[in-house]
């Protein structure tokens, strides 16, 4: 918690023409999605945080106050601010942990009875397959078309047989949004807009982390290289240059960049390595003899994936199931 909260602070640069309020909040979203921020980790006050980051306590309260209205982060009366979605369901879930457990005493004692021992007792278990529900409809949504196929792709293999996710981006669905679908899966950054744009279904924050060709690419920059991060949305600027740090602590120092920022083709003019973020390939047509560029590209966290998505669709498909007509 104490490495992720340092992270965000060196994160912030001063010296961008992004606000530093779009940077602590991109920073904050950034430690929530990877999960450097868990689901009801205290936040320091608006007073520390400011100390912290060295900055007035009154840009990091307007910026709690937007985390808390995009449902990112809560505010509890007397306690403090947290990360949103912990309390609630960890309780569910261990209610739900000790229901199994006392399901799985009376199925070995059941099967004692039936003179089944707890090795055949798990090759039965093994083999059951769970009652079987209408299959789901998913839609995978964000920003670069490439990138959410991508996405889809990733989590395709993962779903249960008749399950099908397809996807589109946020510019593709924001007129009509489609109404053959169960369930929406998007990055955390992007939940306001698509819990908008489908406020009766829900949306599942993906937690992305970057690929592994970025994680070698990264791992991989020389110590001394002049480095440089490049974005499309001054949005990302924070998100990018927190994971660049995270995945190559070895770097001394990352100079970000926005699209159309003033002082861009200086910066990339003396870099030894860019890092681009999806969207910005069309740099690759321009870029300096000899300079080493990559794509910073995402996918999703497959152990979120399995620990978080697959129960979630379970949820989704009962609570259908529950709405059928009887017939």
């Amino acid at each position: 918690m104490e490495q992720a909260l340092d992270r965000i602070v060196t994160a912030i640069d001063r010296g961008s023409s992004v606000s530093v309020s779009v940077q602590l909040r991109g920073a904050i979203e950034f430690g929530i999605a990877n999960g450097d921020l868990p689901a009801g980790a205290r936040l320091p006050s608006v007073r520390g945080m400011a100390a912290r980051c060295g900055l007035s306590p009154v840009t990091v309260s307007g910026v709690y106050s937007t985390l808390q209205e995009a449902g990112h982060i809560e505010a509890r009366v007397g306690s403090g601010t947290f990360v949103s979605g912990a309390a609630p369901a960890r309780a569910a879930g261990g209610a739900r942990l000790r229901l199994l457990d006392r399901k799985i005493a009376e199925l070995v004692r059941l099967g004692r009875e039936c003179g089944i021992g707890p090795a055949e007792l798990a090759l039965r278990l093994s083999m059951a397959r769970p009652e079987s529900g209408a299959p789901m409809r998913l839609l995978m949504v964000g920003n670069f078309h490439d990138a959410t196929e991508a996405y889809a792709a990733a989590i395709r293999p993962c779903l249960d047989e008749g399950d099908t996710i397809r996807a589109a981006t946020l510019s593709e669905i924001a007129e009509a949004p489609p109404e053959d679908v169960e369930m929406i899966v998007a990055p955390h950054t992007l939940r306001p807009q698509v819990q908008a744009l489908f406020p009766d279904r829900p949306v599942f924050d993906l937690t992305l982390i970057p690929n592994e060709a970025t994680r070698v690419a990264l791992a991989s920059i020389p110590t001394e290289a002049r480095v440089v991060g490049y974005t499309y949305f001054p949005e990302f600027l924070t998100i990018m240059k927190a994971g660049i740090m995270r995945f190559a602590p070895h770097v001394p120092e990352v100079a970000m960049v926005v699209r159309g920022e003033e002082g861009a083709e200086r910066a990339l003019a003396r870099a030894d390595v860019l890092i681009y973020a999806t969207g910005a390939e069309y740099l690759l047509r321009d870029i300096p003899e000899g300079l080493t560029a990559f794509e910073y590209r995402h996918t999703p966290d497959n152990q979120s994936v399995r620990r978080d998505l697959l129960p979630a669709i379970e949820v989704a498909r009962a609570k259908l199931k529950k709405k059928e007509p009887v017939t």
